[in-house]
Formats: C-alpha cells, sequence, structure tokens
C-alpha cells in the first residue's frame, strides 16, 4: 500500500465513522425523533454513550484527515512519493487502531493507548514531512 492508497483508506475509515452516526440518526427519526435533535455541538444525552464515542471517533478523524492529505498530495505534487510510502500506511494503521480503542470505551488505559495511537500519527506526520523537506 502506498501513500496514496492510505489516504484513501483514511478518508474511507472516517466516512464509515459518519455513516454509522447517519445510520443510527435515520432509524431515530424514522422511529419519531425530531430532526432538529442533534444541534451542532450539542450532545444530546438521549443519544447511548457508545454513539457519543463514534461522532468523537469521527471528528478525532476530521481533525487529522487535512494534515494527511497536505503531506500526501504535496508528495505526489513534489514526485516524492516514494519517500513517504512506507510511512504512510502507518498513519491508516494508528487511525483505524484509535478509533477502534475510542469505539471499546474510556478507561484510564484505553485513554492511554487511544493516546499512543494519535501520537505515533503526529510522529509520522514529522517524520513524513522531514522526508519532504530533505
Amino acid at each position: 500500500m502506498g501513500a496514496f492508497h492510505a489516504l484513501l483508506g483514511f478518508t474511507g475509515w472516517t466516512m464509515l465513522l459518519v455513516l454509522v452516526v447517519f445510520a443510527y440518526r435515520g432509524v431515530r427519526l424514522l422511529t419519531g425523533t425530531p430532526i432538529n435533535s442533534w444541534g451542532r455541538g450539542a450532545k444530546t444525552t438521549e443519544d447511548p454513550v457508545f454513539m457519543k464515542r463514534v461522532e468523537d471517533a469521527h471528528a478525532n478523524a476530521l481533525e487529522n484527515l487535512p494534515l494527511f492529505a497536505v503531506i500526501v498530495l504535496v508528495a505526489g505534487a513534489m514526485n516524492k512519493l516514494e519517500a513517504i510510502n512506507l510511512l504512510a500506511p502507518f498513519v491508516l494503521y494508528a487511525r483505524i487502531g484509535q478509533s477502534l480503542v475510542h469505539l471499546s470505551g474510556t478507561n484510564q488505559l484505553q485513554v492511554l493507548v487511544r493516546a499512543t495511537f494519535w501520537g505515533a500519527q503526529l510522529i509520522l506526520f514529522f517524520l513524513m514531512l522531514g522526508k519532504l523537506f530533505a
């Protein structure tokens, strides 16, 4: 898997997370919940805790997707994809790991593992940037 495929995978993963939210809200809508029950930025207490974690995992993915996209797309524009092709898939793996741990719960160990996956992504971003500036 190269950098472009990793970016597509990251994008697909982000879309899958929002699809889960969309499906849940669609079912709720069909069962009588008013469509304006999910105001922007407002966390409803009626949603299950798991759905709140899915929303947060999606938001976390959205925060890093632009960073990853810029690095990969600039590498492509500079004809330097080979410089990041080995590292880029690990960004995707770390993102999926972070999301899965986030979905599994929020105890102290899970938050530590989740932060470790996030930290790995940041380190990979800096390593890839360094390769592009070299």
